[in-house]
């Protein structure tokens, strides 16, 4: 069996906010998960549009493709396309599952949440020539997941191609998270055995790896286990995590010292008024400067995430944000504008007030404002957004960012990976089309062990012996 699996590109590349780097750091994960489940005498190709030039005068027997929102429209077009020349068309992912009518229209079956239980069995229906036109995912688990198919991963084409996801979902339920409707009719949560994650750990190349986890730390036995069993593997990587995890006393320490050294944390916004609106209440009471503190003192730099646009948003909301975040410290921010997903908790209020403006999906991008905000007119948001960036990422802001350092070296780094980030990206952009992106990886990796080398709370050293014992008797904030 001829099987073609496609992840199309989330924005046409004459976009203006296309950026070849960032759509080129990741390979497509899921896709080579699910073919795992296929016999090994089936011809299968992955294709990634964002890195590469589909080719569509082939002729398989089975398309898969992942749909994203912003990709929604192009996965119809290469589904039509596809079904046209007689091919069985399977579409999954967080799209699909939002809005599964529109979606049928360009299918011959669709996958509603993982697919982890729908996939193999729907592969048995195909092999026995009579597929269901939709399957909906009930069993959520791990257990026995197959090797991911990494040898159909054109690593070469990306900047991070060691990508691993260890777990689904999240612990949390946030009004405007996407992955929330991803997930419903079963567990939001679940993770691998813990054997199973360090196999396919050590089945990956090189020293750096990127969890792509919504929240690695969100099952803290299930984390801490792993990272006992990642000391002494020798490994830089990065991951996502909450204020509430990086507070936890001792979870941290551990994953530093299985070689953590950069974290996304979702801080979203800095009134509680907003975070109780959307339900975010795992950030509640939590001292934002405390877990900014505790990551720069054992060497890993903070990815920080904000949301403008919630009801009680007025105009200073931009500059107050960027301000606090260069104050802190914080190496990269994250800027989006809050986006209604169809089928979260989010877009049903909105509708119910008749505030959603929009369904063009391509707008849903979180740099468009395809609402009615309450405190503020859809162009002061934009702009807001556009000049959050502008600001943070302004050389004197990633100087002053720079200089909250206690040390030259951290200086240095800050400015390095700050400015490197966005300052360079024409060159980043160059390296991406001539098709290098992986040999940019040392020079990741050279950053990210810096980071971690001289911290003044490296675990095993005195400062991080003493910072443990504060954790441990509850006097750290």
């Amino acid at each position: 069996m001829k099987v073609k699996m496609i992840l199309p590109a989330l924005t046409e590349a004459k976009s203006p906010f296309f950026r070849p780097i960032k759509y080129s750091l990741f390979p497509p994960l899921g896709l080579a998960t699910l073919a795992a489940y296929l016999d090994m005498d089936d011809e299968v190709v992955i294709q990634d549009e964002h890195v590469e030039t589909l080719d569509l005068t082939d002729e398989p027997d089975l398309v898969v493709i992942q749909v994203y929102i912003t990709s929604a429209y192009r996965a119809y077009q290469l589904a039509d396309h596809y079904r046209a020349k007689g091919a069985y068309v399977a579409l999954g992912g967080l799209h699909v599952t939002s809005l599964p009518d529109e979606a049928a229209e360009h299918a011959d079956s669709i996958f509603l949440g993982p697919g982890e239980d729908t996939w193999p069995q729907f592969l048995r229906d195909f092999r026995a020539g009579h597929p269901a036109p939709a399957y909906q995912s009930n069993v959520r688990t791990l257990i026995g997941l197959p090797p991911v198919r990494r040898e159909l991963i054109k690593r070469h084409l990306y900047l991070v191609p060691n990508s691993i996801v260890v777990s689904r979902g999240c612990p949390h339920v946030c009004d405007f998270c996407y992955k929330e409707a991803f997930f419903k009719g079963g567990k939001g949560f679940y993770t691998q055995t813990v054997d199973d994650a360090l196999a396919e750990i050590e089945r990956l190349p090189g020293r750096h790896l990127y969890f792509l986890d919504d929240h690695l730390f969100g099952n803290a036995r299930f984390a801490s286990a792993l990272f006992d069993g990642m000391q002494g593997m020798g490994r830089l990587w990065q991951a996502a995590g909450t204020v509430q995890s990086v507070l936890k006393p001792g979870l941290l320490e551990k994953a530093v010292a299985a070689g953590l050294r950069s974290l996304f944390v979702g801080f979203e916004t800095l009134n509680p008024n907003s975070l109780r609106e959307q339900h975010k209440v795992q950030n509640l009471n939590r001292d934002y400067a405390a877990a900014i503190r505790r990551l720069h003192d054992l060497g890993v730099m903070v990815n920080g995430s904000f949301v403008f646009g919630m009801d009680d948003d007025d105009e200073s909301v931009f500059d107050r944000t960027v301000a606090w975040a260069i104050e802190q410290g914080i190496e990269t921010a994250t800027f989006h504008i809050l986006t209604p997903y169809p089928d979260t908790a989010l877009h049903q209020r909105m509708e119910a007030e008749d505030r959603v403006t929009s369904r063009n999906w391509d707008l849903y991008d979180t740099r468009h404002v395809v609402y009615r905000p309450a405190k503020l007119a859809p162009e002061a948001l934009e702009a807001g957004y556009w000049r959050a960036y502008r600001e943070f990422y302004r050389w004197g802001a990633i100087f002053r960012g720079a200089m909250t350092k206690p040390t030259l070296s951290g200086s240095v780094r800050h400015v390095a990976y700050a400015g490197g980030w966005k300052k360079f990206e024409p060159f980043w952009d160059a390296v991406v089309r001539m098709k290098r992106a992986t040999q940019l990886l040392p020079l990741l990796e050279t950053i990210l062990a810096e980071f971690g080398r001289h911290a003044p709370g490296t675990p095993g050293t005195p400062a991080a012996n003493a910072e443990g014992a504060l954790v441990l008797s509850g006097k750290q904030a």
